[in-house]
């Protein structure tokens, strides 16, 4: 079957010349990877490695997706096909031609789009769709991942990614799809004027929005220094733009400013990764900065460094999120703006302490799955009924969203309002850190951490279906010594809990387990749905720090060994 495939590609007039040269040089283990399967078009869109192969991100596996997402959007009827699709793309390689060949694909179906005239950053590809009042949107992306990689991910009307329901429908379509190779992006003249170039004043309305959410526009700038990296990606313009609007005092790390492909001046553009502060933190000691802002190549994500104690503290996802809620949450309340019913969301492997501060404040937390589409699911609900007023959401990934008018995450909003929050608790003489801590001494102690085992290939995919498969099979009753009060399978639906058994409701089917741990800690394990691997997050509760960071060793120790 893989022979198959590769010879149907190797020999077929229509492939892109630039593949041909790499098929033929190909070793069997490459070839086999890259035809043993069809690249998954998920829920979350597609997202892989670059390259010539039906396992691969390419001209033709992105035409199939789109041919699939025109098929969606034609069977809507003509008012869909004339509200069109907004595309933005980020600095990857082949990110431009991806989101031009798509525009093309779409106006062969007579659909109208609006194709930003240069990268941009995820938020406000989302952004876009609702200013045009789109019926769709696509970015082409892949995130933080490596430079090898790139992907493609597709929003509803509200700029929300699609949720399982309305992506079922697209998947369906692009399976359909039997010969990717045969799709052409040749358009006539007529076809070529449904593609409108967009770019000044779609960014313009982006800056305004993103101003919009300054809860103390004018809080003493003069306190913090800042260090902002976009790890060549999307972020740098417009965060610079909006601080230097706001009059934020910052550095650039020039060279991480240029929208290179390769990433070549930085280990990592993944703000999980400490790599990716190395260059900001050498900035940060020189300039004497007050914090350091990182944003991964779509800025939906932003990491944070903080100088606390002479020294600087990279906060996780869960860390930086839960200042973000203190701050945000206290100043409603203080001015009293906070509206009725308000509710924050934030995802089943997130921390319990945001949980904690929201309900400090009145305000309900409700849960979903990975995956920012579910919060933007939730944020279009209410915002129809009425019923609940949305004040935050985020995720333990490093992602937040302040204010709506995006609906998915977005680094540029975080890193006003972060900067902010600085300067508003320096006045104070406290730093970000000493707030966080704070927290701990009146909520609890919590350490929050991910491990993942990278298995790629055919044969990881295989081993991390095994590998959930096989603790759902088995009864764990304990973990390093302490007792499971509770077990979640959100793929079987199922709650285990005193030796009952009854139904989990409220979440859409995913391969995601979670053991609740008689010290009010838990972990859950899910495959990641970008990336060749399988997570485990922890939620460590300590009667100390000290105590909690000895707890999630042994908690990691136990885990990495029950999944040998």
């Amino acid at each position: 079957m893989v022979n198959e495939a590769y010879e149907r590609w190797l020999n077929h007039p229509n492939l892109d010349p630039s593949y041909k040269e790499v098929l033929e040089h190909m070793t069997e283990k490459e070839k086999n990877d890259a035809f043993y399967t069809t690249i998954e078009f998920g829920t979350a869109g597609m997202r892989g490695l670059l390259g010539p192969g039906t396992n691969r991100i390419n001209l033709h596996t992105i035409r199939k997706a789109n041919e699939g997402f025109a098929a969606y959007i034609e069977a809507q009827g003509e008012e869909a096909k004339q509200r069109g699709v907004a595309i933005g793309y980020d600095n990857r390689h082949m990110s431009p031609e991806f989101a031009m060949d798509s525009a093309r694909v779409l106006a062969k179906h007579g659909i109208r789009s609006y194709v930003f005239e240069s990268l941009r950053p995820t938020p406000e590809l989302s952004f876009a769709v609702r200013y045009f009042h789109c019926f769709g949107g696509i970015m082409v992306t892949a995130s933080h991942n490596p430079k090898e990689y790139n992907g493609y991910k597709l929003y509803d009307e509200k700029g929300c990614q699609l949720v399982p329901a309305l992506a079922q429908q697209v998947i369906d379509r692009v399976n359909a799809v039997k010969d990717e190779l045969a799709i052409t992006a040749d358009v006539s003249a007529e076809e070529e004027k449904l593609i409108t170039v967009i770019g000044k004043e779609v960014d313009e309305e982006y800056y305004k929005n993103v101003l919009s959410i300054q809860l103390n526009p004018d809080v003493d700038k003069d306190l913090i220094k800042i260090i902002f990296t976009p790890e060549h990606g999307t972020a740098n313009i417009p965060v610079k733009e909006v601080y230097t609007r706001a009059g934020y005092h910052f550095v650039a790390v020039e060279e991480q400013c240029t929208p290179d492909p390769d990433f070549s001046n930085t280990p990592t553009p993944n703000p999980e990764e400490p790599g990716s502060y190395e260059l900001a933190l050498e900035y940060a000691k020189r300039e004497d900065a007050d914090i350091i802002l990182v944003c991964d190549p779509d800025a939906d994500r932003m990491g944070v460094g903080v100088k606390h104690e002479g020294e600087y503290k990279l906060l996780t996802g869960n860390q930086s999120g839960s200042v973000l809620i203190e701050y945000i949450l206290s100043q409603l309340s203080e001015k009293g703006q906070m509206p009725p019913h308000p509710v924050m969301f934030n995802t089943v492997v997130t921390s319990d302490l945001g949980e904690k501060i929201a309900n400090k404040y009145g305000v309900e937390c409700e849960k979903t799955l990975t995956g920012f589409k579910f919060i933007g699911e939730k944020v279009a609900k209410y915002e129809v009924s009425g019923e609940k007023n949305y004040v935050f959401g985020y995720e333990e990934s490093y992602g937040s969203l302040i204010k709506p008018f995006v609906r998915d995450k977005d680094a540029p909003q975080a890193c006003l309002m972060l900067a902010e929050a600085a300067c508003y608790y320096k006045a104070q003489g406290k730093t970000l850190v000493d707030v966080l801590y704070a927290l701990y001494e009146e909520l609890g102690y919590y350490e929050e951490s991910q491990t993942s085992l990278k298995l790629e290939g055919q044969e990881g995919a295989m081993r991390i279906k095994q590998i959930l498969s096989d603790l759902r099979a088995s009864d764990v009753t304990e973990i390093a010594g302490e007792a499971v009060v509770r077990f979640e399978d959100y793929k079987e639906c199922i709650i285990k809990e005193k030796d009952a058994v009854r139904e989990l409701t409220g979440f859409t089917k995913s391969d995601v387990l979670k053991y609740y741990l008689a010290d009010g800690s838990w972990i859950a394990i899910r495959p990641s749905g970008t990336e060749p691997k399988c997570k485990f997050y922890y939620c460590v509760k300590g009667t100390s720090l000290a105590d909690a960071h000895e707890k999630t060793l042994a908690y990691q120790k136990a885990m990495a060994e029950m999944t040998k």
